[in-house]
């Protein structure tokens, strides 16, 4: 300040008066109040005071104001998020095609061909979702639907996985989302009908039934009836089973509901319950401890008999069993379920099987190709033991099969079998109203054919239906 003074004290008079007057006019500046300060003072009856509430108007802010959102809300804004994202997908030009899954490929091999690289593979494997995983069981003349987008970068893949059920991968902002569609399927009922003129085979194509309803049809009276050698002209069958349709399209046949057969004026019926088992319309199941014939047949090349010419040794002698002719090679089934006690050759036999079964029963199997179980092993009702051939003593492929009761010869197409186990108790009443609804089902089909045949038709329908009542 000392230093100041000095250099004010040595400038000119002039400069002296012009520093004075601002100095000055600065002053005044300060002390006199703006007419805004004036007007902010508020008289003693306009002031707040102490302990009392007042009222004041906030400003109103452009901040969007907090809201709690539920759970419900907030998986409907995710519900939103995906249909937007869906949306984009959908609004931006995709290029579609489709991989034909051949032998060896894999969905990276796919992809390698389709010209998208290691990573996408990687992520699409491990989209979002728990259905992505069905992309590691591809199988082969599948086919996988890829679209890409004009980067050449996959942004959509559809995969049908059955005529009902299809596999959806997107993209949106989080990566690949997996999801799965599954379309409705409307079933049903219808029946169809059938009389053996040739083969019970050619009876069942004429009726519309399909080849795995055919060899269903039979597997459901295959304890009661041998296929092979029962089946006469005149014999007759009705079905009740299920067509599925999508959309109004028809997409094939579902289960067989009911069944008749009648054999040689014999009725056989079978109602299908809820556990996918058939039973009588009684009650007991159609499952017995052993099948009529171990052996889908072609043709039979003789029957049960005591004598018989044989073609090899050329003289007559006693013929304990039935020999079904099959093409070499055809799967031959146990009867029912026991203990292999022999699984070997010899020259006479050819390669052979002996089954012990319960209750004194024993089957044997001869002239195999190929035997497919050992000595000491169990097996059950149904399991391939071996193959059809013509090694022993046989002229052509066959199966040569016997049955003993106690030691004796009897024959495996008329012989007693133990009664089948009935159905549960507690499910006695709900069966029962199944079983009536069954034959009002199949009664009805009956009727409509005979309205629908012609006389002579009618004839034939009426006395097959009259052996029934």
């Amino acid at each position: 300040m000392k230093k100041l003074k000095n250099i004010y004290i040595q400038l000119p008079k002039q400069h002296k008066l012009i520093i004075s007057s601002f100095s000055v006019l600065l002053m005044l500046i300060l002390l006199i109040p703006s007419e805004k300060a004036t007007a902010s003072r508020q008289s003693e009856s306009d002031s707040y005071q102490i302990g009392q509430r007042y009222q004041l108007e906030l400003p109103i802010s452009n901040v969007p104001p907090v809201v709690s959102t539920t759970t419900n809300e907030r998986q409907h804004s995710a519900i939103n998020h995906q249909q937007i994202s869906k949306q984009k997908i959908s609004e931006e030009s995709i290029s579609w095609q489709i991989a034909h899954v051949k032998s060896g490929d894999s969905l990276a091999k796919i992809f390698k061909r389709f010209g998208f690289n290691a990573t996408t593979t990687y992520k699409v494997i491990n989209a979002d979702g728990e259905h992505s995983k069905l992309l590691k069981k591809i199988n082969v003349g599948d086919k996988i639907h890829l679209g890409s987008n004009s980067q050449q970068q996959l942004i959509a893949l559809k995969y049908p996985l059955s005529k009902t059920d299809t596999l959806y991968i997107d993209i949106n902002e989080q990566g690949y989302q997996s999801y799965k569609e599954s379309k409705v399927v409307d079933i049903r009922e219808t029946f169809a009908f059938g009389v053996i003129k040739s083969s019970f085979w050619n009876a069942a194509i004429e009726a519309g039934l399909e080849d795995k309803q055919i060899i269903a049809l039979a597997n459901i009276f295959g304890w009661d009836i041998d296929f092979a050698l029962d089946i006469r002209s005149g014999d007759s069958f009705h079905v009740v089973y299920e067509n599925r349709y999508i959309d109004g399209e028809f997409i094939g046949t579902g289960k067989i509901l009911a069944a008749e057969f009648i054999n040689q004026d014999d009725p056989f019926q079978a109602i299908r319950f809820t556990d996918d088992e058939f039973y009588t319309p009684d009650g007991r199941s159609m499952r017995k401890a052993f099948l009529r014939a171990p052996v889908n047949f072609r043709y039979i090349s003789s029957n049960f008999k005591l004598k018989r010419f044989h073609p090899i040794q050329k003289r007559w002698k006693a013929h304990r069993g039935t020999d079904y002719r099959a093409k070499s090679g055809t799967p031959v089934v146990a009867a029912g379920n026991g203990k292999v006690t022999h699984s070997t050759k010899n020259k006479y036999n050819g390669n052979y099987v002996f089954i012990q079964h319960g209750n004194g029963i024993v089957t044997k199997y001869l002239h195999f190709s190929k035997r497919a179980v050992k000595k000491g092993q169990r097996v059950k009702q149904g399991q391939v033991i071996g193959y059809v051939g013509s090694t022993g003593m046989s002229q052509a492929p066959h199966l040569h099969y016997e049955f003993l009761l106690n030691g004796v010869h009897r024959n495996p197409r008329t012989v007693k079998l133990p009664d089948a186990k009935p159905i549960n108790k507690k499910f006695k009443r709900e069966f029962s109203l199944i079983a009536t609804q069954r034959l009002s089902d199949l009664s009805g089909s009956k009727q409509a054919l005979l309205a629908m045949q012609s006389p002579s038709e009618n004839q034939q329908v009426a006395a097959n239906q009259s052996a029934d009542d």
